[in-house]
Protein backbone atom coordinates (compact mmCIF):
# COMPACT_ATOMS: atom_id res chain seq x y z
CA UNK A 1 0.00 0.00 0.00
CA UNK A 2 2.81 2.32 0.77
CA UNK A 3 4.42 1.52 -2.13
CA UNK A 4 1.31 2.64 -4.56
CA UNK A 5 0.81 5.42 -2.31
CA UNK A 6 4.40 6.97 -3.29
CA UNK A 7 3.65 5.94 -6.83
CA UNK A 8 0.93 7.94 -7.45
CA UNK A 9 2.47 10.86 -5.72
CA UNK A 10 5.29 10.50 -7.86
CA UNK A 11 2.70 10.43 -11.00
CA UNK A 12 1.48 14.08 -9.28
CA UNK A 13 4.46 15.29 -9.74
CA UNK A 14 4.75 14.30 -13.07
CA UNK A 15 1.59 16.17 -13.66
CA UNK A 16 2.35 18.94 -12.09
CA UNK A 17 5.87 19.34 -14.46
CA UNK A 18 3.89 19.25 -17.27
CA UNK A 19 1.38 22.10 -15.59
CA UNK A 20 4.35 24.44 -14.38
CA UNK A 21 7.21 24.09 -16.88
CA UNK A 22 8.00 25.73 -19.52
CA UNK A 23 6.97 24.40 -23.18
CA UNK A 24 10.64 23.96 -23.76
CA UNK A 25 11.65 22.63 -20.77
CA UNK A 26 12.52 18.70 -20.37
CA UNK A 27 10.30 17.00 -18.90
CA UNK A 28 11.17 13.96 -16.34
CA UNK A 29 8.59 11.61 -18.16
CA UNK A 30 11.05 12.29 -21.48
CA UNK A 31 13.93 10.50 -19.70
CA UNK A 32 15.90 8.09 -22.42
CA UNK A 33 18.11 5.46 -20.69
CA UNK A 34 20.03 2.54 -22.64
CA UNK A 35 18.74 -0.37 -20.24
CA UNK A 36 15.83 -1.18 -18.79
CA UNK A 37 15.69 0.36 -15.05
CA UNK A 38 12.91 -0.80 -12.96
CA UNK A 39 14.17 1.53 -10.31
CA UNK A 40 13.87 4.41 -12.54
CA UNK A 41 10.39 3.84 -14.20
CA UNK A 42 8.59 2.36 -10.46
CA UNK A 43 10.37 4.04 -8.01
CA UNK A 44 9.59 7.42 -6.54
CA UNK A 45 11.47 9.44 -7.38
CA UNK A 46 11.45 11.70 -10.53
CA UNK A 47 13.88 10.06 -13.40
CA UNK A 48 16.36 13.13 -13.25
CA UNK A 49 16.31 13.00 -9.82
CA UNK A 50 17.48 9.49 -9.90
CA UNK A 51 20.21 10.67 -11.90
CA UNK A 52 21.29 13.62 -10.00
CA UNK A 53 21.23 10.78 -6.58
CA UNK A 54 23.49 8.26 -8.24
CA UNK A 55 25.94 11.42 -9.71
CA UNK A 56 25.93 12.26 -6.15
CA UNK A 57 26.92 8.77 -4.52
CA UNK A 58 29.47 7.73 -7.31
CA UNK A 59 32.91 6.69 -6.44
CA UNK A 60 33.88 9.22 -8.82
CA UNK A 61 31.49 12.51 -7.12
CA UNK A 62 34.13 11.38 -4.26
CA UNK A 63 36.76 11.99 -5.86
CA UNK A 64 36.16 15.81 -6.71
CA UNK A 65 37.17 16.69 -2.86
CA UNK A 66 40.82 16.44 -3.97
CA UNK A 67 40.81 17.37 -7.59
CA UNK A 68 42.34 21.28 -8.09
CA UNK A 69 40.06 23.57 -10.52
CA UNK A 70 42.76 26.18 -11.44
CA UNK A 71 45.43 26.96 -8.71
CA UNK A 72 47.34 23.64 -8.00
CA UNK A 73 50.06 22.85 -5.51
CA UNK A 74 49.31 26.03 -3.63
CA UNK A 75 48.74 26.02 0.19
CA UNK A 76 45.70 27.85 0.74
CA UNK A 77 42.66 26.32 2.18
CA UNK A 78 40.10 29.33 0.85
CA UNK A 79 41.37 28.19 -3.01
CA UNK A 80 38.34 26.76 -5.28
CA UNK A 81 38.17 22.78 -5.19
CA UNK A 82 36.61 21.28 -8.32
CA UNK A 83 33.72 19.58 -5.50
CA UNK A 84 33.31 23.16 -5.10
CA UNK A 85 32.70 24.15 -8.56
CA UNK A 86 30.24 22.08 -9.70
CA UNK A 87 28.15 22.59 -6.40
CA UNK A 88 27.86 26.71 -7.62
CA UNK A 89 27.22 25.21 -11.15
CA UNK A 90 24.48 23.26 -9.88
CA UNK A 91 23.22 26.36 -7.94
CA UNK A 92 23.86 29.14 -10.41
CA UNK A 93 21.88 26.50 -13.02
CA UNK A 94 18.93 25.79 -10.59
CA UNK A 95 18.74 29.80 -10.03
CA UNK A 96 18.64 30.03 -14.44
CA UNK A 97 16.42 27.68 -14.74
CA UNK A 98 14.05 28.25 -12.26
CA UNK A 99 13.13 31.59 -13.60
CA UNK A 100 12.98 30.24 -17.23
CA UNK A 101 10.88 27.29 -16.35
CA UNK A 102 12.90 24.50 -16.69
CA UNK A 103 13.53 20.96 -15.37
CA UNK A 104 15.69 21.77 -11.73
CA UNK A 105 15.99 18.10 -11.37
CA UNK A 106 18.11 17.72 -14.90
CA UNK A 107 19.89 20.97 -14.60
CA UNK A 108 21.40 19.41 -10.94
CA UNK A 109 22.24 16.18 -12.34
CA UNK A 110 24.21 17.73 -15.20
CA UNK A 111 25.75 19.99 -13.10
CA UNK A 112 26.98 17.75 -10.60
CA UNK A 113 28.47 15.08 -13.46
CA UNK A 114 29.71 17.91 -15.46
CA UNK A 115 33.11 17.74 -14.42
CA UNK A 116 33.91 13.80 -13.64
CA UNK A 117 35.74 13.14 -16.40
CA UNK A 118 38.51 15.08 -14.92
CA UNK A 119 42.05 13.80 -14.13
CA UNK A 120 44.36 15.03 -11.28
CA UNK A 121 46.05 18.68 -12.11
CA UNK A 122 43.08 20.48 -13.96
CA UNK A 123 42.89 21.18 -17.59
CA UNK A 124 46.94 21.39 -17.61
CA UNK A 125 46.69 17.49 -16.58
CA UNK A 126 43.92 17.06 -19.30
CA UNK A 127 46.71 17.84 -21.90
CA UNK A 128 49.42 16.13 -20.69
CA UNK A 129 46.83 12.44 -20.47
CA UNK A 130 46.37 13.50 -23.74
CA UNK A 131 49.44 13.37 -25.23
CA UNK A 132 49.88 9.64 -23.87
CA UNK A 133 46.63 8.56 -25.11
CA UNK A 134 47.46 10.22 -28.52
CA UNK A 135 50.67 8.02 -28.27
CA UNK A 136 48.82 4.99 -27.19
CA UNK A 137 46.34 4.76 -30.27
CA UNK A 138 43.56 5.94 -28.35
CA UNK A 139 42.59 9.39 -29.61
CA UNK A 140 42.19 12.58 -27.73
CA UNK A 141 41.66 12.54 -24.46
CA UNK A 142 38.75 15.19 -23.26
CA UNK A 143 37.68 15.21 -20.05
CA UNK A 144 33.66 15.13 -21.27
CA UNK A 145 34.03 12.23 -22.92
CA UNK A 146 35.65 10.75 -20.39
CA UNK A 147 32.88 11.85 -18.41
CA UNK A 148 30.36 9.78 -19.99
CA UNK A 149 32.93 6.66 -20.45
CA UNK A 150 33.23 7.21 -16.11
CA UNK A 151 29.43 6.89 -15.66
CA UNK A 152 28.67 4.58 -18.27
CA UNK A 153 31.55 2.02 -18.17
CA UNK A 154 33.87 2.46 -15.01
CA UNK A 155 31.41 3.37 -12.32
CA UNK A 156 29.49 1.02 -10.00
CA UNK A 157 32.77 -1.98 -10.83
CA UNK A 158 32.08 -1.10 -14.55
CA UNK A 159 27.98 -1.41 -15.18
CA UNK A 160 28.17 1.65 -15.12
CA UNK A 161 25.17 3.98 -13.30
CA UNK A 162 22.35 3.80 -16.38
CA UNK A 163 21.74 7.67 -16.47
CA UNK A 164 19.43 8.98 -19.04
CA UNK A 165 20.60 10.52 -22.38
CA UNK A 166 19.80 13.62 -21.36
CA UNK A 167 22.07 13.64 -18.62
CA UNK A 168 24.98 11.79 -20.40
CA UNK A 169 24.35 14.66 -23.60
CA UNK A 170 24.68 17.39 -21.09
CA UNK A 171 27.76 16.30 -19.66
CA UNK A 172 30.17 15.81 -23.10
CA UNK A 173 28.66 19.25 -24.43
CA UNK A 174 28.98 21.11 -21.61
CA UNK A 175 32.45 22.84 -22.43
CA UNK A 176 32.54 26.09 -20.64
CA UNK A 177 35.36 26.74 -21.67
CA UNK A 178 34.28 27.46 -25.11
CA UNK A 179 32.66 30.82 -25.81
CA UNK A 180 29.17 30.32 -26.08
CA UNK A 181 27.20 33.77 -25.73
CA UNK A 182 23.90 32.15 -26.72
CA UNK A 183 22.77 28.05 -27.52
CA UNK A 184 19.86 26.68 -29.03
CA UNK A 185 19.14 23.12 -28.58
CA UNK A 186 19.76 20.36 -31.10
CA UNK A 187 16.86 18.33 -30.28
CA UNK A 188 16.07 14.54 -31.68
CA UNK A 189 19.10 12.78 -30.24
CA UNK A 190 19.28 9.26 -29.51
CA UNK A 191 22.02 6.78 -27.90
CA UNK A 192 22.94 6.04 -31.64
CA UNK A 193 23.31 10.06 -31.64
CA UNK A 194 25.47 10.09 -28.38
CA UNK A 195 27.50 7.41 -29.37
CA UNK A 196 28.81 9.42 -32.76
CA UNK A 197 29.29 12.55 -31.13
CA UNK A 198 32.03 10.40 -29.03
CA UNK A 199 33.78 8.98 -31.62
CA UNK A 200 34.02 12.32 -33.66
CA UNK A 201 34.88 13.98 -30.50
CA UNK A 202 37.45 11.77 -29.68
CA UNK A 203 38.95 11.64 -33.51
CA UNK A 204 38.74 15.57 -33.81
CA UNK A 205 38.23 16.95 -30.41
CA UNK A 206 37.27 20.56 -32.27
CA UNK A 207 33.92 18.93 -33.26
CA UNK A 208 31.27 21.19 -32.72
CA UNK A 209 28.42 19.85 -30.44
CA UNK A 210 25.10 21.16 -28.93
CA UNK A 211 23.27 20.01 -25.70
CA UNK A 212 19.70 18.14 -27.08
CA UNK A 213 17.50 19.86 -24.08
CA UNK A 214 17.54 23.78 -23.08
CA UNK A 215 18.62 22.58 -19.35
CA UNK A 216 21.93 21.09 -21.30
CA UNK A 217 22.26 24.45 -22.84
CA UNK A 218 22.02 26.51 -19.68
CA UNK A 219 24.12 24.22 -17.75
CA UNK A 220 27.22 24.78 -20.16
CA UNK A 221 26.54 28.52 -19.55
CA UNK A 222 25.90 28.12 -15.89
CA UNK A 223 29.77 26.09 -15.95
CA UNK A 224 31.19 29.81 -17.07
CA UNK A 225 29.07 32.05 -14.40
CA UNK A 226 29.82 29.71 -11.99
CA UNK A 227 33.91 29.57 -12.98
CA UNK A 228 34.68 33.12 -14.49
CA UNK A 229 34.13 35.38 -10.94
CA UNK A 230 35.53 32.46 -8.82
CA UNK A 231 38.48 32.26 -10.44
CA UNK A 232 39.09 35.87 -10.41
CA UNK A 233 38.55 35.93 -6.66
CA UNK A 234 41.23 33.35 -6.08
CA UNK A 235 43.87 34.62 -8.15
CA UNK A 236 43.32 38.03 -6.27
CA UNK A 237 43.83 35.82 -3.16
CA UNK A 238 46.94 34.16 -4.30
CA UNK A 239 48.14 37.80 -5.65
CA UNK A 240 48.08 37.86 -9.05
CA UNK A 241 46.03 40.11 -10.08
CA UNK A 242 44.05 43.23 -8.15
CA UNK A 243 40.62 44.28 -8.94
CA UNK A 244 42.12 47.44 -10.61
CA UNK A 245 43.09 45.53 -13.29
CA UNK A 246 39.83 44.32 -14.94
CA UNK A 247 39.44 46.16 -17.93
CA UNK A 248 36.83 49.48 -18.07
CA UNK A 249 33.77 47.59 -19.64
CA UNK A 250 34.06 44.79 -17.63
CA UNK A 251 33.80 46.22 -14.16
CA UNK A 252 30.69 49.04 -15.78
CA UNK A 253 28.92 46.19 -17.40
CA UNK A 254 29.59 43.07 -14.97
CA UNK A 255 31.22 44.63 -11.76
CA UNK A 256 34.41 44.01 -10.21
CA UNK A 257 33.49 40.91 -7.81
CA UNK A 258 32.04 37.59 -8.36
CA UNK A 259 28.91 38.07 -6.23
CA UNK A 260 27.97 41.62 -8.62
CA UNK A 261 29.49 39.15 -11.51
CA UNK A 262 27.38 36.28 -10.88
CA UNK A 263 24.14 38.12 -10.12
CA UNK A 264 24.19 40.64 -13.46
CA UNK A 265 24.90 37.58 -15.83
CA UNK A 266 22.07 35.83 -14.54
CA UNK A 267 19.80 38.70 -14.32
CA UNK A 268 20.94 39.21 -17.68
CA UNK A 269 20.42 35.85 -19.15
CA UNK A 270 17.04 35.24 -17.92
CA UNK A 271 15.75 38.51 -19.49
CA UNK A 272 17.06 38.06 -22.70
CA UNK A 273 16.17 33.86 -22.68
CA UNK A 274 12.61 34.68 -21.33
CA UNK A 275 10.60 32.86 -23.57
CA UNK A 276 12.74 32.84 -26.22
CA UNK A 277 14.13 29.47 -28.02
CA UNK A 278 17.16 29.67 -27.15
CA UNK A 279 19.33 30.69 -23.96
CA UNK A 280 22.03 33.26 -23.94
CA UNK A 281 23.49 37.06 -22.97
CA UNK A 282 22.41 40.42 -24.66
CA UNK A 283 25.01 41.80 -26.71
CA UNK A 284 26.46 44.20 -24.21
CA UNK A 285 26.77 40.95 -21.36
CA UNK A 286 28.43 38.84 -24.42
CA UNK A 287 31.33 41.12 -25.29
CA UNK A 288 32.27 42.00 -21.05
CA UNK A 289 32.26 38.67 -20.83
CA UNK A 290 34.47 37.22 -23.36
CA UNK A 291 36.62 40.17 -22.00
CA UNK A 292 36.81 38.52 -18.53
CA UNK A 293 37.60 35.40 -20.22
CA UNK A 294 40.27 37.37 -22.20
CA UNK A 295 41.86 38.79 -19.05
CA UNK A 296 41.41 35.55 -17.03
CA UNK A 297 43.38 33.09 -19.65
CA UNK A 298 46.07 36.03 -20.32
CA UNK A 299 46.59 36.79 -16.76
CA UNK A 300 45.56 34.45 -14.56
CA UNK A 301 45.66 30.49 -16.71
CA UNK A 302 48.64 31.07 -18.34
CA UNK A 303 50.27 33.30 -15.61
CA UNK A 304 54.08 31.26 -15.34
CA UNK A 305 54.08 31.72 -11.56
CA UNK A 306 50.96 28.72 -11.46
CA UNK A 307 53.09 26.68 -14.01
CA UNK A 308 56.45 26.58 -12.28
CA UNK A 309 56.12 22.68 -10.90
CA UNK A 310 54.06 21.84 -13.95
CA UNK A 311 56.91 20.01 -16.18
CA UNK A 312 57.14 18.23 -12.85
CA UNK A 313 53.57 17.23 -13.03
CA UNK A 314 53.90 16.38 -17.01
CA UNK A 315 57.23 14.03 -16.15
CA UNK A 316 54.67 12.02 -13.60
CA UNK A 317 52.24 11.29 -16.17
CA UNK A 318 54.44 9.98 -18.68
CA UNK A 319 56.35 7.66 -15.81
CA UNK A 320 53.01 6.73 -14.31
CA UNK A 321 51.49 5.36 -17.81
CA UNK A 322 54.21 3.90 -18.83
CA UNK A 323 54.95 1.99 -15.70
CA UNK A 324 50.99 1.09 -15.05
CA UNK A 325 51.18 -0.12 -19.07
CA UNK A 326 54.17 -2.61 -18.14
CA UNK A 327 52.82 -3.72 -14.73
CA UNK A 328 49.43 -5.01 -17.15
CA UNK A 329 51.92 -6.44 -19.28
CA UNK A 330 53.40 -8.40 -16.68
CA UNK A 331 50.48 -9.34 -14.73
CA UNK A 332 52.18 -7.47 -11.26
CA UNK A 333 49.74 -8.14 -8.55
CA UNK A 334 50.94 -6.14 -5.89
CA UNK A 335 50.36 -2.99 -8.79
CA UNK A 336 48.01 -0.42 -7.56
CA UNK A 337 46.20 -0.96 -11.09
CA UNK A 338 45.96 -4.01 -10.49
CA UNK A 339 45.34 -4.48 -6.71
CA UNK A 340 43.56 -1.36 -5.97
CA UNK A 341 41.75 -0.75 -9.22
CA UNK A 342 41.11 -3.57 -11.38
CA UNK A 343 40.06 -5.75 -8.56
CA UNK A 344 36.85 -4.29 -7.92
CA UNK A 345 36.27 -4.01 -11.69
CA UNK A 346 34.16 -6.57 -13.37
CA UNK A 347 35.37 -9.16 -16.22
CA UNK A 348 33.63 -7.18 -18.90
CA UNK A 349 35.19 -3.80 -18.12
CA UNK A 350 38.64 -5.67 -17.66
CA UNK A 351 38.11 -7.62 -21.13
CA UNK A 352 36.70 -5.22 -23.72
CA UNK A 353 39.58 -2.28 -22.88
CA UNK A 354 43.45 -2.43 -23.87
CA UNK A 355 45.50 -1.81 -21.57
CA UNK A 356 46.35 1.48 -22.53
CA UNK A 357 42.47 2.14 -21.81
CA UNK A 358 42.76 1.00 -18.41
CA UNK A 359 45.63 2.98 -17.71
CA UNK A 360 43.90 5.99 -19.09
CA UNK A 361 40.82 5.33 -16.83
CA UNK A 362 43.01 4.45 -13.45
CA UNK A 363 45.22 8.04 -14.11
CA UNK A 364 41.81 9.77 -14.59
CA UNK A 365 40.14 8.88 -12.03
CA UNK A 366 42.59 9.80 -9.41
CA UNK A 367 42.93 12.71 -6.98
CA UNK A 368 45.51 15.00 -7.05
CA UNK A 369 47.21 13.94 -4.03
CA UNK A 370 46.70 10.17 -4.95
CA UNK A 371 48.39 11.07 -8.16
CA UNK A 372 51.45 12.30 -6.49
CA UNK A 373 51.51 9.48 -3.55
CA UNK A 374 51.58 6.73 -6.62
CA UNK A 375 54.61 8.59 -7.94
CA UNK A 376 56.45 8.35 -4.29
CA UNK A 377 55.07 5.23 -3.57
CA UNK A 378 57.11 3.53 -7.23
CA UNK A 379 60.20 5.35 -7.07
CA UNK A 380 61.28 6.21 -3.39
CA UNK A 381 63.03 3.31 -1.11
CA UNK A 382 60.67 2.19 1.97
CA UNK A 383 61.77 1.87 5.63
CA UNK A 384 62.14 -1.78 6.46
CA UNK A 385 60.51 -2.83 9.60
CA UNK A 386 63.39 -3.26 12.04
CA UNK A 387 62.95 -6.87 12.17
CA UNK A 388 62.52 -8.66 9.14
CA UNK A 389 61.26 -11.87 10.75
CA UNK A 390 58.47 -9.99 12.01
CA UNK A 391 57.54 -8.07 8.70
Amino acid sequence: MAGENLLALRRRLEDDEARRLSPRACLSRAAQRRRPDPMATEGHRLEFSLDADRVLHSLAYTRYIDKTQVFSLIDNDHITHRVLHVQLVSKVGRTMGRLLGLNEDLIEAMALAHDIGHPPFGHDGESYLDEKCREHGLGAFLHSVQGVHFLERVENGGRGLNLSLQVLDGVLCHDGEKHSPLLRPQGDKTFATLDAELTAKTAEPRTPLAPMTMEGCLVRIADTVAYIGRDFEDAIRVGLVTREDLPPQVGEVLGKSNGTMVYRLVADLVEYSRDQDFVGFSPAAAQALAQLKAFNYQRIYLHPRIKTEHHKIRDIYHRLFDRFLDDLGHERQDSPILGQYLAHQGDDYRQSLPPAALVRDFLAGMTDEYFLRCYQDLTWPRRLPPRLDRA
